[in-house]
């Protein structure tokens, strides 16, 4: 809910997104909290809905000369 990813994998998996919310929070328990690294990966590199690039993908072309 805060970025979409579960959403989105939801969705690319054809599955509801509350299960991915599900098993992503008893991951983070868990594993610790490493989910929530894999989460925040997530979010940079899986473009948003109707959009080419992702966050990491938009700011590595600013950076080129």
């Amino acid at each position: 809910m805060v970025a979409g990813v579960c959403a989105g994998i939801g969705q690319f998996f054809g599955i509801d997104a509350n299960s991915v919310r599900i098993v992503f929070a008893v991951l983070t328990v868990f594993s610790a909290g490493a989910a929530t690294l894999v989460y925040l990966i997530a979010w940079v590199v899986v473009p948003e809905e109707g959009e080419t690039a992702s966050i990491a993908e938009s700011y590595l072309n600013k950076k080129k000369p």
